[in-house]
């Protein structure tokens, strides 16, 4: 696996988790903290490594994770799994709904301070059929914590329609959570519905 710096990951993440939006050096360079010159430099060595494909709109150069690269795959898998290990508090608490191909995201307020949040949000991508298992399991969970879990169950047809069609609150968690399992699985679905 190609060594990436924090920066690197961070404009992995960004790309694509807000696929819908189109990335340029000034873009990128205002989300990440760092200068232009230094975005610039960093999308041209991704772009020279195949993990981002460039288009042309307008007078910008835009980039996108580029899907006909294999490899770029595996590392935005890698690069969520390193995400979630500043998690593993939440992991050891639902690792138990990860079976099955399951995607296991955490998102909202709990990401950022656990004292402050009202609920714990979780978002469960699953096979058809599944939800009434999952739902004992988050039940079962619910008496150890302290906090109510919100739940978001959804197959993975479900996801993608609500992707597709750019349904806000789907697109918003899709954009702002953490994968805590299921990386792969999760890659192979946006995949499909991301790039140029």
């Amino acid at each position: 696996m190609a060594h990436l710096t924090e920066n690197e990951k961070k404009a992995l993440l960004i790309l694509f988790k807000d696929f819908s939006s189109y990335y340029n050096a000034n873009s990128l360079s205002k989300k990440i903290g760092i200068s232009r010159v230094g975005a610039m430099k960093l999308l041209k060595k991704l772009e020279n490594k195949k993990i981002l494909a460039v288009q042309r709109i307008g007078k910008s150069l835009v980039y996108k994770i580029n899907w006909r690269y294999d490899y770029a795959q595996d590392l935005i898998s890698f690069v969520l799994s390193d995400e979630a290990i500043h998690f593993e508090r939440w992991k050891d608490e639902f690792k138990g709904l990860f079976k099955n191909d399951r995607v296991v995201m955490l998102h909202g307020s709990v990401l950022s301070d656990y004292n402050k949040a009202r609920d714990i949000d979780l978002m469960v991508i699953r096979e058809k059929g599944e939800s009434g298992e999952i739902n004992k399991a988050i039940r079962e969970r619910q008496g150890f914590l302290p906090k109510k879990i919100h739940l978001i169950d959804l197959s993975k047809e479900e996801l993608l329609k609500n992707v597709k069609n750019k349904q806000e609150a789907i697109t918003d968690i899709v954009k702002k959570s953490v994968v805590l399992y299921g990386q792969k699985i999760y890659v192979v679905l946006i995949k499909n519905v991301s790039g140029f």
